[in-house]
Order: C-alpha cells, then structure tokens, then sequence
C-alpha cells in the first residue's frame, strides 16, 4: 500500500516497537509486525494486531502493571 503519510513510497513488512500509556500505565511491546513506510518510517499495524495489543494493555492494567516491556505474541 502507498503511504498515506508522505504519499512517496510502497509500505513494506517489518516489525516495530509499540509504545501504550494510559492511566499510570506504560507498555512497550516489541517485535510487532506492521507495514513501514521506508521513506518516512510511518508504521501501519493491521485491525488484528491493534486489537490483540489492546487487549494486552487492558489485561496488564487489570493486573496493576505501571511499567512492562515485552515481546509481541500473536494469539
């Protein structure tokens, strides 16, 4: 897909580190497949990914995580 950011370049699979703050709580996820933009870097994570780091991030703040840093795991 062609960047919507910079509109200059194809996307292309990579993997990128995701940062989550809310609340008191900061999760940082690494190694999460996306689509990046090689001319601006812009980072596309596709409806699945996005749901399942979400998820993520609410089971951590049920538990009472403030910090965590972690590798992605698909489902």
């Amino acid at each position: 897909m062609k960047c919507v950011i910079c509109k200059q370049a194809e996307t292309v699979p990579g993997h990128v580190t995701v940062t989550l703050e809310r609340d008191g709580l900061t999760l940082v996820i690494k190694g999460v497949p996306a689509l990046v933009c090689p001319n601006c870097g812009e980072e596309y994570l596709s409806e699945e990914t996005s749901i399942r780091l979400l998820q993520t991030a609410e089971e951590s703040a049920r538990n009472g995580v403030h910090v965590d840093v972690r590798d992605y795991v698909a489902a």
